[in-house]
């Protein structure tokens, strides 16, 4: 058995408007000196598979449903 993390995040450029919204509640909450706030989603999948079948199977979840190709990036790491 291996377990991947799988890392989605947006791709630069593109608005991030719940880390935008969530800076501007640290702001309010007191918190100074943020410069900014991404939201990275993070997945920890558990295979019965070799290191590279588990690897391209993930690959395959992201690009059928974890994640967004126009707008978001994935990485993915087999341990």
């Amino acid at each position: 058995m291996v377990v991947a993390e799988i890392r989605i995040e947006l791709k630069q450029g593109v608005a991030d408007p719940e880390g935008q919204n969530t800076r501007k509640a640290l702001e309010l909450l007191g918190f100074k000196g943020i410069k900014g706030v991404r939201s990275i989603k993070f997945f920890e999948v558990e295979l019965d598979a070799p290191a590279e079948e588990a690897k391209k199977q993930c690959e395959e979840m992201c690009r059928r449903l974890l994640a967004n190709p126009v707008i978001q990036k994935f990485k993915i790491t087999v341990k």
